[in-house]
């Protein structure tokens, strides 16, 4: 994996980054757009998965910008959970429904692959950042 420098370059959020895009189009249609609570639920939840990605990203420590991955995921079940209430509701329809779950799931599936990346990485970092400090601490002796 190279050195990822923006979030933009998250291929995880620019995943969200189309999930939201299609919540606002498919929201945008009348019967849609009238049930005000539900409009707005599920647009909060597609932002919501970009915005928690980026400022993860940008927080620049490890343990925030995991947590805040997990966030991002969450947030991309509740919006799956919310596409099932547009489905039901006859809001959008079956195609409308698949393309939106799948790309929420896949959005979930490289947050926890990224999360996964991270967890290695710093377990690693911190274990060789301990073998220092006890090699240091012996050769202090």
């Amino acid at each position: 994996m190279g050195t990822i420098e923006r979030f933009e370059q998250i291929e995880a959020w620019q995943t969200a980054r189309g999930v939201s895009r299609l919540v606002y189009s498919l929201t945008k249609d009348r019967a849609f757009s009238q049930d005000f609570g539900l409009r707005d639920q599920i647009r909060r939840a597609a932002v919501s998965i970009m915005s928690n990605i980026a400022e993860g990203f940008e927080s620049r420590t490890p343990a925030l910008f995991i947590e805040l991955l997990g966030r991002a995921k969450g947030s991309s079940g509740e919006l799956r959970s919310q596409a099932y209430v547009a489905l039901d509701a006859g809001y959008i329809t079956q195609s409308q429904f698949d393309q939106l779950f799948d790309l929420a799931e896949k959005c979930s599936r490289q947050i926890s692959r990224f999360m996964s990346y991270l967890l290695n990485h710093s377990r690693r970092g911190l274990a060789s950042q301990k073998r220092v400090q006890q090699r240091t601490k012996t050769f202090e002796r």
